[in-house]
């Protein structure tokens, strides 16, 4: 599932959301359906293993391992 940015028109806040193509967008703040989805950002070159090395730190200090493979998850 792809990762999209959505702006909430109800509270005002920006959220990344992982998006299946027949899935509604609900903002995880207030639970309002009135989500806009903001253009992507290009990651800019040769960054693109600094990005990756801090979403993995921020998910194991959050204690999950969604930035990681099946494989590096052993199972």
């Amino acid at each position: 599932m792809p990762l999209y940015s959505y702006h909430c028109q109800e509270c005002d806040k920006d959220s990344e959301l992982l998006m299946g193509s027949s899935d509604n967008a609900v903002c995880p703040a207030c639970g309002s359906m009135r989500m806009d989805r903001m253009p992507s950002r290009i990651a800019p070159e040769g960054k693109s293993r600094a990005i990756i090395k801090s979403a993995r730190a921020q998910a194991a200090r959050e204690g999950h391992m969604s930035n990681y493979s099946r494989s590096e998850r052993g199972g």
